[in-house]
């Protein structure tokens, strides 16, 4: 089990009020980023397009059990209440469908042109510990391999991240154990730490790049005192306490190998049904098919590139049939290959 980051050192933070989170985000606008974070939208806290601190869901917090998710409104001021809702970051970085080529058919000839995309840089609002190292294991798959995937690597390249530590865990995290949470550590360009109390909002600011060193003299800041470093150090800790659930990752590979024919595949498989949700909200998931349509008149043809899942029969099937034809042995390569 790998060791918690639960004694976090928030020493040199600055800090901002409500006023400064407003002209954080204003200013992330006027450099000319797309601004993503956290809204409510049926019932849920959802990731989407941010015009301003009115967007965020303010007073909100989620109670999560296994199978269940519910979202709560209170009269409290917190920006940061819930936890991890049922989408990820990967959406914006690794789209669901993205168009990767273009042919048109000219004189004699047919021209190949590159898919045109939003130019504009992403920046994400409160990003979680774990989700952010959630985004790292997809940069080793995206470009650290034999071959880099060029939509991601610009998207990532020009990524600014405002990172959130975690004071509210579920009762499902166990972060702690992966050594992903509650606090980040490194990997953001500005980090946030949000202090609610009866009298005051304040938000503890690390800086963790130059990018996020010059936004934030755009922004009204002062030093934190003692006390309020205190404070925040006190509420990651606590949170670290709370979270309950482990997982034991030292020889795990080598334990699932060794168990490959386990009757407990085939009792896990009983019970799943193959929809593939899991693998579509998964934050670390990267499986992808291609398309390719044509226009009646045959003058263009577009390739496309979509999520798949390794729970579809489909993904495996070569000629002659599925590699893998059962759940069973759906689950068992997804489980495997995810851990």
């Amino acid at each position: 089990m790998r060791q918690a980051n639960c004694q976090p050192s928030l020493t040199n933070s600055k800090k901002i009020g409500v006023e400064g989170i407003c002209q954080l985000l204003a200013e992330v606008l006027n450099q000319g980023y797309r601004l993503i974070g956290p809204t409510v939208r049926d019932d849920a806290v959802i990731y989407d397009d941010l015009t301003g601190f009115e967007d965020l869901p303010e007073g909100y917090s989620d109670q999560q059990t296994p199978g269940e998710y519910r979202l709560e409104k209170s009269n409290g001021k917190s920006i940061f209440g819930y936890v991890v809702g049922p989408q990820s970051w990967k959406k914006f970085l690794h789209p669901p469908r993205q168009r990767i080529g273009v042919y048109d058919r000219g004189m004699n000839r047919i021209e190949l042109n590159e898919s045109e995309e939003d130019e504009r840089p992403l920046a994400f609002f409160g990003v979680r510990p774990c989700e952010l190292k959630a985004i790292q294991i997809q940069d080793r798959v995206f470009l650290e391999g034999p071959f880099v995937d060029e939509q991601y690597r610009k998207r990532r390249e020009s990524l600014f991240i405002i990172g959130v530590n975690c004071t509210q865990p579920a009762s499902t995290c166990f972060c702690a154990s992966m050594g992903s949470g509650p606090s980040h550590s490194e990997g953001f360009d500005l980090c946030l730490t949000e202090i609610v109390d009866k009298k005051t909002r304040d938000y503890l600011v690390q800086v963790g790049s130059e990018k996020g060193a010059r936004l934030l003299e755009k922004v009204p800041i002062e030093p934190a005192s003692e006390t309020q470093i205190h404070q925040g150090e006190n509420l990651l800790e606590k949170s670290a306490r709370k979270i309950e659930r482990t997982l034991e990752t030292e020889e795990l590979p080598e334990i699932l190998n060794r168990n490959f024919d386990h009757p407990h595949w085939e009792e896990i498989a009983n019970r799943c049904l193959a929809c593939g949700n899991c693998t579509l909200v998964c934050p670390t998931c990267f499986c992808t098919t291609v398309e390719e349509t044509t226009d009646l008149a045959g003058q263009r043809a577009e390739r496309w590139k979509l999520w798949d899942s390794c729970f579809t029969a489909d993904f495996s099937y070569i000629h002659g049939g599925s590699v893998r034809p059962s759940t069973r042995s759906r689950y068992r390569q997804w489980m495997t290959h995810k851990l």
